[in-house]
């Protein structure tokens, strides 16, 4: 038997833990810690302009395309759909948020989305 300090994580419990949790509630999970993420770095947290940096976002956003893309099959409408929604919100935001937009289609995860266009 062990003992861990608080600065050392206890790894044989966060695995017991992490195996208990659905897949599906893994993927959710981290594709709002990224959609979070993503609006943060657009500018659209209450600090607005302070951790605005559009070339952090496009990445964010692209890997949630990416994320969402290949999770399709693996996850219920009844999560995808909403997700799919903050998505192209946040692909509309970051196309507002350019001084000079992307071409349709080339925008931070349009190759996984197909092209966005306005609301």
């Amino acid at each position: 038997m062990s003992e861990t300090s608080p600065e050392t994580p206890d790894f044989d419990a966060m695995t017991r833990d992490i195996a208990e949790v659905p897949a599906v509630e893994v993927i959710v999970t981290v594709a709002v810690n990224l959609m979070s993420a993503a609006a943060v770095k657009l500018g659209l947290s209450e600090e607005g302009e302070k951790y605005k940096d559009l070339d952090e976002a496009r990445k964010l956003i692209s890997a949630l395309a990416g994320l969402l893309d290949a999770s399709t099959t693996e996850i219920s409408s009844f999560h995808a759909a909403p997700l799919r929604d903050g998505l192209k919100s946040l692909q509309l935001a970051f196309r507002e948020a350019s001084l000079v937009p992307d071409e349709p289609g080339h925008g931070p995860g349009e190759k996984y989305t197909g092209a966005v266009y306005g609301r």
